[in-house]
């Protein structure tokens, strides 16, 4: 068997590493020119590490991130909501990790070239179609630069890793249209600044129109700074009449745009303001998602990751969806006894699944319970049990973990 693969984000490069370590050759085109260290911060959860783990990933993974050792929910005025322990604190056999999304993409990188080998990726080629037959499947990729035609790939399997603006996916739903946009802009920066309480804590201030989230996403400098992530959304427009401008997928904003809804937050003991005013590099993306597919898989072509499911970010579930998805696809393949059944198992495995999460981001994930909280005292409270008792916070909270799969293992 040989596996294509379109795309070389996060789950695209963790299902090169999965189909190589279950002895499945594969190899991948990626559209952009080279696999560089761009973005901002995005959290791994302990479901996923554990895959991460049994890639011998871990040791690696903490040199560059950090284990996340606290969630703190708040009020948008910073009134505490809800706190909760997370990763080994919680219960669970691996941690979870606050990392920059640039580089646990080129350590997933690094790690395909030195096992796959040099050749393993293919960059500056955008998948352009396929064709499929009784014996496997044909794809054609352009040079992403010039545009011409510039190699064509014979496999197997086709597995469609390439985004939320994914090509495979165009070929199956021609008449999906763009993204669905719920009218929340998101602006996001990283940049080295004071620690917020010991250095491996996140905050999420604010219900779903109007929150603030900040965690770290590297280890302390030798000055006690770390390199801090922060995101402000807020729900700008309406969407039913305002679509998203056509080139806000991260496009870079100056401290004008941001600094006026930045204000409208409040994390104890931080200054969010100066946090904001010393990030140089600001990014715009609109909150978008798609509707879930009734099909992933045809015949020797499946999707995966974000081609298969965007969600919004909530709950920190988007990356991690798609390292479940490398796992599941590579022992089907490896298991079934034949490819299109490998495909098919697959996707019996994780469409249904997925599909829940994205319906329960869209209504706000286990961060509802600041909506709930901000819905009943919107002027602030004294008593946060008078507002809603720990027990029904408790649940809105629970509730998503172990929908998503990644509920505390902490036995009693």
């Amino acid at each position: 068997m040989r596996v294509l693969i379109a795309g070389a984000g996060i789950g695209g490069l963790t299902t090169a590493l999965m189909l190589h370590a279950r002895g499945i050759p594969c190899q991948i085109w990626e559209s952009a020119s080279q696999v560089r260290e761009v973005g901002v911060g995005i959290n791994i959860l302990p479901h996923a590490i554990a895959r991460f783990e049994s890639l011998g990933l871990l040791e690696e993974l903490d040199r560059i991130a950090v284990r996340t050792s606290h969630l703190y929910y708040y009020t948008r005025n910073g009134q505490l909501v809800w706190d909760e322990p997370r990763g080994l604190g919680a219960g669970h056999e691996v941690p979870q990790f606050s990392i920059h999304r640039g580089r646990l993409q080129k350590t997933l990188h690094d790690a395909v070239l030195a096992r796959l080998g040099p050749d393993s990726i293919r960059c500056g080629r955008r998948l352009a179609g396929f064709v499929q037959d009784e014996a496997g499947v044909t794809a054609q990729f352009l040079d992403a630069s010039e545009g011409g035609p510039a190699e064509i790939a014979r496999g197997d399997v086709l597995i469609c890793a390439d985004g939320i603006h994914s090509a495979g996916r165009k070929q199956f739903y021609r008449n999906e249209g763009p993204p669905s946009w719920n009218g929340v802009s998101m602006w996001r920066g990283a940049t080295l600044a004071p620690q917020w309480k010991r250095g491996t804590e996140m905050a999420i201030g604010g219900g779903f129109a109007a929150k603030l989230v900040l965690y770290p996403i590297a280890p302390p400098e030798a000055d006690g700074r770390q390199l801090m992530n922060w995101v402000v959304n807020v729900r700008t427009k309406d969407p039913a009449v305002s679509p998203p401008p056509p080139d806000n997928w991260s496009r870079r904003v100056g401290h004008a745009t941001v600094l006026p809804f930045a204000r409208r937050f409040a994390i104890p003991d931080y200054d969010i303001e100066a946090l904001v005013r010393a990030t140089k590099d600001i990014f715009e993306y609109p909150m978008a998602d798609r509707d879930p597919l009734p099909r992933w898989t045809f015949g020797r072509v499946t999707l995966l990751g974000d081609a298969a499911h965007p969600m919004y970010p909530v709950g920190s579930n988007g990356a991690s969806q798609a390292v479940l998805d490398a796992q599941c696809l590579a022992d089907a393949l490896k298991s079934q006894p034949h490819p299109r059944a490998g495909l098919w198992a697959y996707e019996k495995e994780r469409r249904s699944k997925t599909a829940e999460v994205v319906a329960q981001n869209r209504v706000g994930g286990p961060e509802g319970v600041i909506d709930a909280v901000e819905k009943l005292a919107p002027a602030g409270f004294e008593d946060i049990d008078a507002v809603l008792p720990r027990h029904e916070r408790e649940a809105l909270v629970k509730g998503y973990a172990a929908m998503a799969g990644f509920s505390s293992v902490r036995k009693v």
